[in-house]
Order: structure tokens, then C-alpha cells, then sequence
């Protein structure tokens, strides 16, 4: 479909939903005719058949498969999508950085016969797990109308009521109140209405090898507090899904509200057809993966900048975190910062670390892959000169972790200084100094923790402008600076 192009986003907007809405009437149009249509044929059918045809094909059905005959879980009828002002359509309110979760309204996306008319976001419960909740519906092992039974699910710690919660501007990119969403919201759950939690807190004990040596070489203590005696970290564990408030992602990216929906749309194949018809619904459920927050110590501190915090903001890399690959310094740098938090607390302190689902550099592990192999086979080597050439080729841009969002979490905590910050990032720096919490020091991953494979991308990150208490690598040292070739690791 060819659009007109528009002077301003609201009239682009404007046009593209009178389409829409044209489409759709079409469809009711069609369908009805298909419903008189399938009326006749049934009248039809009952009408002598010669016995060596199927009254099924006699009529021009196909008779349905075991399956759908047993999981017929939908209504005959798609809704492709709905539009503002429709009838029967009636979105619950909602108040983006209101004083109280009953003011700001639930979140609502479920398509739950209850629910579907009021609901007042767009997407789907569950992050990217919401797919596999599709096909467990689709091979009948869920129930479509399942309702959640949150007996005993409640947080054991709150986080309180930070100020950042009421600022619109502060927190765009998850819902401050998603691990109160039962307490808050009991009695809209009562009536129907499905609403989830898209936060989850608990309790749990960490075991790592590289902590057992840490105790051993007496780098850390079992203090029975934060170091259990049999050498297990005690932490509180935060599992936060993404709650995106539209215009204020759209205002952080510098972009416009309209243009936002427009690629969210289009460059998800349009999963998403309400990110264009429905411009009245500003909350949106993205299918992406969310983070985890570790915290070591007494979690009343954390908000407290009387208190000392050491902190680390990570960005998952399976290949190291998970399976020791030594080609970047992700699982060392990750042991190390929470090494330094377990340090801080058992000071007095209290340590977290921060852990994004953003796997390669937000491009994804088959990328990050595939520029392993190039930087492994390119002429010269791979080299700290030529380190982000490769990914550019390949993926069109160096890194898509967009950084802009993730202080969030970080309000979301009531952070307001972070005494010590176990990162190089610049890009993770300015965010979180840009959006107002002071970083007093910054603090280089040590030079014995970097593998020797490794030494190729820490330098390029270094001339970059990555934070280093070192001088900065020349051009000479960046192409000197060389990794295992392709055939010493071929096996």
C-alpha cells in the first residue's frame, strides 16, 4: 500500500489510520458474505450425495483435522486490530508517573474475553516468552483463558516509593509498580480483568567457583551475612520485564512518537498493527528480552546516598558469561564486579549488578558470530584496528544497545549516586550521569582478568573512548595488538 506523504506525523498518522480503518470494513464486509455463503452451502449439503463422495468434498469443506476438532480454542473471526473511539472499545485510564499506582491505573494487555475491550496497551505479557505461551495455546498444553493464581507470589522487599516513580521522564521503559501489580490491583483481578506483573522479586543464594577462590586466596570472607558459611552469596533477585511509555521512549531517543510506532510496525514485520491504529493506547509490551537485578547486602541501602554503592551494569553475553569464551572480557569483568559488590557489603556498603538481555551488542548472537568468523579469516588478522569494521559490515552499525533506556532500572531502585561504577563504558557512563546520578568513581576491569584473546577488543574499546586509567593504545599498538588466527583455532 502506496501512502500519500503528509506535512506533519499527525496528518501521516491520520492517513494511514483512515486506510486502515477502510481495510478493515472491507473485511467485515467479506466475511459476512462468507458467512451466508458457508449458511447455503449447509443447505446444500443435505441434499443426496453420491456415496462415493465425501459429503465433506461433496460440499467444498475440508473436514477439519483431529486437532481442531479437539483444540478450537478461537472465535471464527480474526481481530486484526481495533481503533480508538470503536464501539464496545473502552480502554481502562492510564496516568503515566502518577503518585499512586490506583492514580497511574493498571496495565492491561491481555486479549482475555474480560479484558480485551479495556485494555490500554499494546503487545503482549511476557517479554519474548509470550511466543512460546502463543504455541503452548496453539498444541492445546495451555488454556486460553488461563488465569494466574498469585497465592504467595507477593516481593518479600518493595524498593518503597522512590520520587522517581512520579517522574513521567524518569522511568519510560518499565512499570515502577509491575512487582506490586496484585497488592495494587486485587480487586480489578477479582472481576476478570487480567492483569499481570511484569516485576518479580525473591530471595535466593548464589554458588560460583571463582567466589570459592576468592574465600580461598582470602579475598573474601564467610562473614555468615553476605558469605554464607559454606561460601554461597546471599542476594535479592529482581526479574523485570519491559513496559515501554511511547512518548516518553520516543523523547529520550530524540525522535517523534509517530515515526516510533511507524518502525516498531514496519520492522517487525508488522506484529504490532495497534502501534499504528491506535494511537490513544501510549504503553507498549515489547517482545524483548528484559534484566535481572542482583543485589548483595542490605537492599534498604540502596536508595540511600548517605550509604557506600558499587555497582555493575552488564549486557549478557552467553558465550562468556555461561561457557568461559575467551574472546572478550565479559565473564571476567562480570566476576569481578560482584566480587567488588560482595566487597562493599560486607563493608557496610551494599552492591548490585544490573543484568540486560542484550545479547551481542543487541545484535543478536548469530551476528556476533558471524563477525567472529570474519575478524578470524580477514586478511592481516584480527586485529584491535580493524575490531568494529567487521561488526559495521556485517550488522550495518557497531553496537544497537542504545544505552538511553537503561538508567531506568536504576531510578526504578531510588539510585541517586553510585560511589563505585565496575565499568569502562562511555556510552553507560553518560546515560546514567545524563540522567541525573552522580558516578564518583569509575573503575577499569585489572589487566591480570583479561584473557589473551581478549587484548584485541579491550584496546579497541580503549581508543574508542572507553574509560581507562591507562594511556590510551596508539595506532601502531592498535595494529600490533592480534588475536588467535582462524587456524590456531581450528579443530
Amino acid at each position: 500500500m502506496t501512502l500519500p506523504k503528509e506535512s506533519t506525523d499527525t496528518g501521516l498518522l491520520k492517513t494511514i489510520l483512515e486506510k486502515l480503518e477502510n481495510i478493515e470494513s472491507s473485511i467485515q464486509t467479506k466475511s459476512a458474505m462468507t458467512d451466508n455463503e458457508q449458511g447455503d452451502t449447509e443447505t446444500q449439503s443435505k441434499a443426496p450425495i453420491s456415496p462415493s463422495v465425501p459429503a465433506s468434498k461433496a460440499a467444498g469443506i475440508s473436514p477439519p483435522s483431529p486437532t481442531s476438532l479437539k483444540d478450537n480454542v478461537y472465535e471464527s473471526h480474526v481481530i486484526l486490530t481495533t481503533y480508538p473511539n470503536q464501539v464496545g472499545i473502552k480502554p481502562i485510564s492510564l496516568k503515566w508517573g502518577a503518585t499512586s499506582a490506583q492514580e497511574r491505573g493498571p496495565i492491561v494487555a491481555s486479549r482475555h474475553p474480560q479484558s480485551i475491550r479495556i485494555r490500554n496497551a499494546i503487545g503482549a505479557y511476557g517479554g519474548s516468552y509470550c511466543i512460546y505461551r502463543a504455541l503452548a495455546v496453539a498444541i492445546g498444553d495451555l488454556s486460553p483463558n488461563h488465569r494466574p493464581d498469585y497465592t504467595n507470589t507477593e516481593p518479600p522487599f518493595t524498593f518503597g516509593h522512590p520520587a522517581q516513580w512520579d517522574d513521567p521522564e524518569k522511568i519510560v521503559s518499565i512499570d515502577p509498580w509491575g512487582h506490586l501489580t496484585v497488592e495494587s490491583f486485587g480487586d480489578q483481578i477479582s472481576k476478570g480483568i487480567d492483569i499481570r506483573p511484569t516485576i518479580a522479586v525473591t530471595r535466593a543464594h548464589m554458588k560460583l567457583a571463582e567466589v570459592d577462590e576468592a574465600i580461598e586466596q582470602g579475598r573474601l570472607a564467610k562473614d555468615g551475612d553476605v558469605v554464607t558459611s559454606e561460601g554461597q552469596l546471599k542476594v535479592l533477585k529482581a526479574a523485570i520485564e519491559p513496559v515501554w511509555y511511547l512518548p516518553g521512549v520516543a523523547k529520550r531517543f530524540g525522535i517523534g512518537e509517530t515515526l516510533l510506532r511507524r518502525a516498531l510496525f514496519e520492522d517487525t514485520g508488522g506484529m504490532y498493527p495497534e502501534l499504528i491504529t491506535r494511537p490513544d493506547l501510549k504503553v507498549f509490551l515489547p517482545p524483548i528480552g528484559g534484566l535481572t537485578v542482583y543485589i548483595f547486602g542490605d537492599p534498604e541501602k540502596i536508595s540511600d546516598p548517605s550509604q557506600k554503592l558499587t555497582m555493575r551494569v552488564h549486557d549478557e553475553c552467553n558465550g562468556s558469561d555461561v561457557f568461559g569464551s575467551d574472546i572478550c572480557t565479559c565473564r571476567p569483568y562480570l566476576i569481578y564486579g560482584i566480587e567488588q559488590c560482595v566487597k562493599t557489603a560486607q563493608e557496610g556498603g551494599v552492591g548490585a549488578i544490573v543484568y540486560f538481555r542484550k545479547e551481542g551488542r543487541a545484535l543478536g548472537e548469530v551476528t556476533k558470530y558471524l563477525v567472529y568468523n570474519a575478524r578470524k579469516r580477514q586478511e592481516g588478522g584480527d586485529t584491535a584496528a580493524n575490531y568494529f569494521k567487521r561488526t559495521e559490515c556485517i550488522a550495518g552499525v557497531k553496537d544497537m544497545r542504545f544505552q538511553a533506556l537503561m538508567p531506568d532500572v536504576l531510578h526504578w531502585l531510588g539510585i541517586k549516586k553510585i560511589d563505585r561504577f565496575i565499568s569502562m563504558s562511555n556510552m553507560k557512563y553518560n546515560a546514567i550521569t545524563g540522567s541525573g546520578i552522580d558516578i564518583l568513581e569509575r573503575v577499569s576491569i585489572p589487566e591480570d582478568m583479561i584473557p589473551e584473546d581478549s587484548q584485541v577488543e579491550i584496546k579497541a574499546k580503549i581508543a574508542d573512548g572507553y574509560f581507562t586509567t591507562e594511556n590510551a593504545p596508539t595506532e601502531k599498538d592498535l595494529v600490533n595488538t592480534r588475536g588467535r588466527d582462524w587456524d590456531d583455532i581450528h579443530h
